[in-house]
């Protein structure tokens, strides 16, 4: 098997990369990565997760490479793509549409003439700031729910569903799975700085001996799904019977920031009480939830994981990192 892992050298990228490399030591891996938010760190590090990357990269970014070249050269079965502008903060339309759409746009038209499965990275961003209601009723946010996504990055996911969308009507025999991840944490993402996950830099402060600083109450509720099961559920999207849309990726319920101090506490076999501050966001979305029924019909899969034993593992792996 070949596959090429577009963004293979980031958060999510590397890990399904050391995945597939660990199940399958005889497969051929390319990694495309433009090195902005991916680093080598995540494909050759040392220490209680350490691993090294055997396969091939590309240093480039997709709207800048000969994209038919590539995969008429590479030939892969599969193409995971993990690679976009993923900071929420962005605010140029332009090129947050450049980079995310137009390649994707490309990748689509290659895998249907060659018949290559695509499993890709949408997102949670997807559902916007309301979740057609889901978010004030607390329920959780059902495939139909988005589509009124409040900000670029969420706009560009969703012309992608758009674009798979129309080609799945047009080419119903194609393998295309879209993914919206959402809240996802776990061992990589220390290199994503202000980007990394709540529950990596409440580990950190209390780590550091302080106290965990979240909104008051706390009771704000995510959906919090670990690396590893982001990653499943991404390999299972290519799998034989995978049924071709766009599906959640999230583990089905909300953990709050108080849980999330608990887990932490438990794992560190400390005490720290959360010191409460006052949201200054005049608008904070407080609660997420992916209903994962579909995902389960669709593609077979649902989290090995909960989203505690989740956080205490690697919990005790950041703990362990500190030495």
């Amino acid at each position: 098997m070949r596959y090429l892992i577009t963004g293979g050298a980031g958060f999510v990228g590397s890990n399904l990369t050391r995945t597939l490399q660990e199940q399958q030591p005889d497969a051929e891996l390319l990694v495309v990565d433009d090195m902005r938010l991916g680093t080598f760190a995540n494909l050759s590090s040392e220490g209680p997760n350490g691993w090294s990357y055997h396969g091939e990269i590309i240093a480039g970014a997709l709207h800048e490479l000969d994209l038919p070249s590539l995969i008429d050269g590479f030939k892969p079965n599969v193409v995971f793509h993990e690679a976009s502008i993923t900071d929420t903060t962005v605010m140029d339309e332009a090129q947050m549409i450049r980079d995310n759409v137009e390649p994707f746009d490309e990748l689509v038209e290659l895998c249907v003439a060659q018949n290559i499965r695509l499993v890709w990275a949408s997102s949670a961003a997807t559902y916007g700031t309301t979740a057609n209601g889901a978010l004030n009723e607390r329920r959780p946010f059902t495939l139909e729910d988005a589509g009124r996504p409040a900000n670029v990055y969420g706009f560009s996911k969703w012309v992608m569903e758009n674009i798979q969308r129309k080609t799945l009507a047009q080419h119903p025999d194609a393998h295309m799975v879209g993914l919206r991840y959402f809240n996802v944490f776990g061992p990589g993402e220390q290199n994503k700085g202000k980007m990394a996950s709540m529950i990596y830099q409440l580990a950190q402060q209390m780590l550091d001996g302080k106290r965990p600083r979240i909104f008051d109450p706390g009771d704000q509720a995510r959906d919090q799904i670990y690396v590893k099961d982001v990653v499943g559920c991404t390999m299972a999207g290519a799998l034989d019977g995978a049924k071709s849309g766009v599906y959640n990726c999230g583990t089905g319920e909300a953990t709050s920031f108080n849980q999330i101090v608990a887990a932490l506490n438990q794992a560190f076999g400390t005490d720290h009480a959360p010191d409460y501050f006052e949201n200054p966001f005049s608008f904070y979305q407080d609660y997420t939830c992916a209903d994962i029924s579909q995902t389960t019909a669709g593609l077979n899969w649902k989290p090995a994981y909960t989203t505690h034993d989740a956080i205490v593992e690697y919990a005790e792996l950041l703990k362990a990192m500190r030495g």
